[in-house]
């Protein structure tokens, strides 16, 4: 890539980026709605444990629900848009989340609450894992204009969450779930009304098609290692609120900043960096930056802790785009097939750490669940490491040149193309 080779120039320049049909707005405005759900609810994890008397882990099952259905909703996704269109996909989605997220805010447990949540995964499954192809379909400026605006969603959404989260739980933590459902149909009615219904693809999707694309060895060493590496994201993001004991003010402001940074780095920093060092050094460094970040974050004082929360968003950030370089590239498998199969490994982790941080904090102590998340972040650089040549000589990018076959390296714009794709899926 050289000095004219800039992924953030679409090539249509800034007045076409915004000058978009209000289909794209409508599919970009609720992609920011879905994207806030994430981490909507960790700056009132303290008070819903406190309204509905209960542990720290039975509240973050909040995020293990919805994830575990999310994951396996990845073999799902592609198999109903391909059948019933991308419009009808999206909307499908988008109700469910206005029903469980309504849901949500009138449990009277936290076995309800996690329920409805899991509800609420698979409705923002189904949209999130369409909403990017829309957008691409129906932009103006090129497909780099529309990823732009997907990407700017993804960031504004994550940063946004935590914050609308404590400016609505402040008052009851039942708010920011009946807000949610609020804002969703809107976004209801807006696609409704805007979006044309989008052209089917030729080919239908298996439910198979995802887990025979893993079959790939370069693909399969990218989702192990982003399975290592979602254990201490969602460690950051599920546990820390507990250990932080802030008010939801407070805590809403800590993850504002992180949300922001992951922004930045997702979208401005990661792809520089990987134009001058290369994917696979910046992605094995950035990981074991993170390992020692969250290491610090465990033993350190309140203040300490606090700055590493926010810092990791940008470890966070550099991690996400260059994991969705090498799902989307090092195989031969169609995009959205790839990204389902690496989503649906990767998701697991994003369950299962919310579920075992406060555990194992019973069992042993509150440093301990930050020690196995330093430790699952260097296990995913040491994959990167030891499977570094499937991950960097990609089937899909070999040509002939002269009766030889040359690799060619995977260039960083393939993380300013579908960095969302994969990591919102």
């Amino acid at each position: 890539m050289d000095g004219t080779d800039d992924p953030f120039d679409s090539g249509a320049g800034t007045g076409s980026l915004l000058r978009q049909p209000k289909a794209v707005w409508a599919t970009a405005g609720a992609s920011v709605v879905a994207f806030m759900g994430i981490g909507l609810v960790d700056p009132i994890l303290p008070s819903i444990a406190k309204g509905l008397d209960a542990t720290a882990g039975q509240v973050s099952l909040l995020f293990t629900s919805y994830f575990l259905i999310t994951a396996v909703a990845m073999l799902v996704t592609g198999f109903v848009s391909s059948r019933i269109g991308g419009k009808r996909t999206l909307l499908l989605g988008l109700a469910l989340v206005v029903v469980f997220a309504g849901l949500a805010g009138t449990s009277g447990s936290v076995g309800e609450l996690v329920g409805f949540r899991a509800g609420w995964g698979l409705g923002n499954a189904l949209f999130v894992s369409t909403a990017l192809a829309v957008i691409v379909g129906a932009a103006a400026g090129g497909s780099a204009a529309a990823i732009l605006l997907y990407e700017s969603a993804l960031g504004l959404g994550m940063a946004c969450g935590p914050l609308v989260g404590a400016l609505l739980g402040n008052q009851s933590w039942r708010y920011p779930f009946f807000g949610t459902a609020f804002l969703m149909a809107i976004g209801f009615l807006c696609i409704t009304a805007f979006l044309k219904e989008q052209p089917k693809p030729a080919r239908k999707t298996s439910l198979l098609d995802p887990l025979r694309a893993l079959g790939h060895g370069g693909l399969a060493s990218a989702a192990v290692s982003s399975f290592f590496y979602n254990y201490t994201f969602f460690t950051v993001l599920a546990f820390t609120p507990f250990v932080l004991n802030m008010t939801p003010y407070k805590s809403g402001a800590v993850f504002f900043a992180w949300g922001v940074l992951l922004a930045v780095f997702s979208v401005f920093v990661a792809p520089r960096l990987q134009s001058r060092f290369g994917s696979l050094k910046v992605l094995g460094g950035s990981l074991v930056l993170l390992a020692v970040d969250v290491l610090v974050l465990g033993y350190g004082s309140h203040t300490t802790a606090v700055v590493c929360t926010i810092l990791s968003g940008a470890f966070i950030g550099v991690n996400n785009t260059v994991y969705t370089e090498l799902a989307l590239g090092v195989s031969d498998a169609p995009r959205p097939v790839a990204s389902a199969g690496y989503n649906f490994v990767r998701w697991f982790a994003a369950a299962a750490a919310p579920f075992f941080a406060p555990k194992i904090e019973g069992w042993t102590d509150i440093h301990v669940p930050f020690v196995v998340a330093a430790v699952t972040a260097a296990l995913g650089a040491l994959v990167v490491v030891v499977r570094r040549n499937a991950l960097t000589l990609p089937h899909s990018q070999l040509r002939s040149s002269g009766g030889t076959l040359i690799a060619e390296v995977l260039e960083p714009r393939h993380a300013t193309e579908d960095g969302v794709a994969v990591f919102a899926n």
